[in-house]
């Protein structure tokens, strides 16, 4: 099962150990790995590799970290043909910047010696304002195996995770440190799990101030071994707010494992146990859902025992790739291979595929079994325990159902006719619609489905089920607002 979740690549040109890759369009940059300075750029569509540079000389690469800098004053950010590139870290420490230029570029070999010229794909110094160095790190901090994330409203906050179990903000804007702060834990954190919240950023519709969007900018989670954090970083008061988060057991030993945060779950392929003797490299791939707090482990497994490796998603065509890694022998590997995204997340079903689901639902629906009035709370009672969103949705328009006059009534004594038919007498038509309608909703709110396939599947229904009246506008409108 394992080798038909997983496809092979081509071979990475060097084995990678704990490498640093960051995604532009259509290609995954590495920038170095443990103790090897070479950079290479993967092209994701053609399957091929191209050298980009090396770091400096007198740079020792241990642990060490690259981020991508968003430019604000650039609206089409991701559509540019360049990219900033920030290095930092790693047990010798060092702060570089690269502007990288496309190397798949036609216009490339012409123009060589320009990026030569401008630095462009050179490691170059971090420099301030005023053409001044500028070194992330005290000398006393310990950035072997450091994590970062950019945040913040204007993207302008790095914030540092970093042994022993400490935390930093830097602002990019000003060039300094603004604050330090210790992670409610003993256990020692570095190589580990460390995302941006992405809670509420896509597919909510609901409007927010400029206040609570900063304040949603600055939502972190942290994952190593048995230790897992949601972090708030309050701007204006310049403090943090930990609160502990659950661990699963079959994950709890691991660190070192790749990660990738998409949409409400973050999903950890592989992993170490951290000790030398006695090693334990696990070929598991666990699912955390934010929203529920809630951790999964997969049948499907990795095809070997890997760790050290980094997960990177193409935006494309919903590829997650494992790019190198160690094995159980402690060997770096060529390794490169991709997996479907939605294997793993059904959020990502594509349009046609979901189409398709609901469309079985539908014929299966329509076949004419028994029912008894106990279904109808089961399945409703079941749906709302499971989606408490839709629950609270539901409840503005009914607390109970009546089938028998075809209305729903709401707590405070006014009626709210939902439902209205010449078919009075056939009850089961009406029990399929209601679940079939629940069904729909929970596809429309939890796997970001457009409102056309919706409002087609709602056609469908009426058309195929003769219903001749069905007033749903009021939720079809916030459906829309939801969704905006």
């Amino acid at each position: 099962m394992s080798n038909q979740t997983f496809q092979s690549l081509k071979e990475l040109p060097t084995p990678l150990f704990l490498p640093q890759c960051v995604l532009h369009k259509h290609e995954i940059l590495i920038c170095g790995d443990y103790k090897r300075s070479a950079c290479y750029s993967y092209h994701i569509l053609k399957n091929e590799y191209k050298f980009v540079c090396n770091y400096p000389r007198h740079v020792k690469l241990e642990g060490h970290c690259v981020v991508k800098l968003i430019d604000n004053n650039n609206n089409n950010n991701e559509d540019s043909n360049q990219v900033t590139l920030l290095s930092f870290g790693g047990a010798f420490k060092h702060t570089l910047v690269m502007k990288y230029v496309s190397v798949w570029s036609n216009t490339l070999d012409i123009s060589n010696k320009s990026n030569e010229l401008n630095n462009d794909n050179q490691w170059t110094p971090f420099t301030d304002n005023h053409n001044n160095p500028i070194i992330i790190g005290r000398s006393r901090d310990e950035y072997n195996g450091v994590r970062a994330v950019i945040s913040g409203s204007n993207n302008h906050l790095l914030f540092i995770t970093y042994l022993k179990n400490n935390i930093s903000v830097f602002d990019l804007n000003i060039f300094q440190f603004i604050r330090h702060d210790r992670l409610p834990t003993d256990n020692w954190i570095w190589d580990h799990c460390f995302v941006s919240n992405p809670k509420n950023r896509q597919g909510q519709g609901i409007i927010k101030t400029n206040q609570e969007q900063n304040e949603q900018n600055c939502q972190m989670l942290l994952f190593c071994k048995n230790v897992g954090l949601s972090i708030k970083y309050d701007k204006d008061k310049n403090i943090f707010q930990f609160r502990k988060l659950f661990v699963c057991d079959n994950i709890a030993p691991f660190s070192n494992y790749a990660y990738m945060c998409i949409n409400d779950v973050i999903l950890f392929f592989g992993g170490w146990n951290g000790r030398v003797d006695g090693i334990d490299v696990s070929t598991s791939v666990h699912k955390y859902s934010i929203r529920e707090n809630k951790w999964m482990t997969f049948k499907n497994t990795l095809p070997i025992p890997l760790f050290n490796c980094v997960a990177i998603l193409s935006k494309e065509d919903n590829y997650l790739h494992i790019v190198g890694g160690v094995n159980n022998k402690r060997k770096a590997l060529l390794t490169h291979m991709r997996t479907k995204m939605r294997i793993w997340d059904v959020s990502h079903l594509s349009k046609y595929e979901i189409k398709f689901i609901v469309e079985y639902w539908v014929r299966t629906l329509k076949i004419k079994l028994g029912w008894i009035d106990n279904f109808d709370q089961i399945i409703i009672k079941y749906i709302f325990s499971k989606y408490t969103k839709l629950k609270y949705i539901l409840s503005f328009f009914f607390l109970e159902i009546s089938f028998d006059d075809a209305k729903m009534t709401k707590k405070d004594s006014f009626q709210f006719f939902f439902l209205r038919s010449r078919r009075v007498n056939k009850k089961m038509e009406y029990k399929l619609y209601i679940l079939l309608y629940l069904l729909c909703n929970q596809v429309a709110f939890y796997y970001n489905v457009d409102l056309i396939i919706f409002f087609f599947l709602q056609s469908q229904i009426k058309n195929e089920m003769g219903f001749a009246s069905i007033k749903i506008m009021h939720m079809q409108h916030r459906l829309m607002n939801e969704n905006n």
